[in-house]
C-alpha cells in the first residue's frame, strides 16, 4: 500500500520490546508531535475549510492516542519521561522543498504522509512479532489509523497540486525516505 522501499526488520521488535518503557514514552512523544504537525498545516491552510476540518479531527486523534500511550504508561507503573528528539523525522524534514508557498505545503503534506506510512509500518510489525497481548492489540488498532491518516495527507497534497506531479514527488520522498531509515532500526523507538 505505502510502496515503502526498505520494509522493516521484524528484529527491530526484539528490540522495542526489551525496553517498553522507553518504546512507549517516545511513541506517546511522537503522538504529541503528529497533532502538533497537523495545528501547524491548519495555520497554513486558513482558507482551505475542508481540509481545515480534516487536519482538526487529525490533531483530534493524535491527542486521543497521546492519551491512550500515557494511560497505558501510567497502568505499568512508568513515568511519561521528558519528549524525545526523532533523528528520523529531522532527517526527512531536511527534504522538504523550500520553493514556493504551495509547493512547501504540498511537501509537508508528503512528510506527514511519509512518517504515517512508516509509523503504520512499524506498528504492524509490532503487532505481528511482540509477545504483549495488549501492546499487540493497541498497536494493530493503530496501525488502522495511521493507514487512514496516511490516505488523509496523500490526498491533500494531490488536491493542492497537480496529481501527476505530486505522484512523482512521491517517488522522491519514497526514495529519500529508504536511504534514510537504512541509519534506524537498531533503537527502542518508534522510528529509530
Amino acid at each position: 500500500m505505502f510502496k515503502l522501499k526498505l520494509p522493516t526488520d521484524p528484529r527491530w521488535a526484539n528490540i522495542a520490546e526489551g525496553n517498553i518503557e522507553e518504546i512507549l514514552t517516545d511513541h506517546a512523544w511522537c503522538e504529541q508531535k503528529a497533532a502538533s504537525n497537523a495545528i501547524t498545516l491548519v495555520t497554513m491552510l486558513p482558507e482551505h475549510t475542508e481540509i481545515v476540518t480534516e487536519l482538526l479531527a487529525i490533531a483530534q486523534e493524535e491527542l486521543e492516542h497521546f492519551q491512550q500511550v500515557h494511560e497505558i504508561i501510567k497502568k505499568r507503573g512508568f513515568v511519561l519521561g521528558n519528549p524525545r528528539k526523532d533523528d528520523y523525522v529531522n532527517d526527512l524534514f531536511k527534504f522538504i522543498v523550500q520553493g514556493s508557498r504551495e509547493q512547501f505545503i504540498i511537501d509537508r503534506m508528503l512528510f506527514a504522509a511519509m512518517i504515517e506510512a512508516r509509523s503504520c509500518e512499524r506498528f504492524k510489525v509490532l503487532t505481528e512479532n511482540i509477545k504483549d497481548e495488549e501492546l499487540k492489540t493497541f498497536y494493530r488498532e493503530l496501525m488502522i489509523s495511521e493507514a487512514n491518516h496516511y490516505t488523509t495527507f496523500i490526498g491533500f497534497a494531490r488536491a493542492l497540486g497537480n496529481p501527476e506531479e505530486v505522484n512523482k514527488r512521491w517517488e522522491e520522498w519514497l526514495e529519500y525516505e529508504a536511504k534514510v531509515i537504512k541509519s534506524y532500526g537498531k533503537k527502542e523507538t518508534i522510528h529509530g
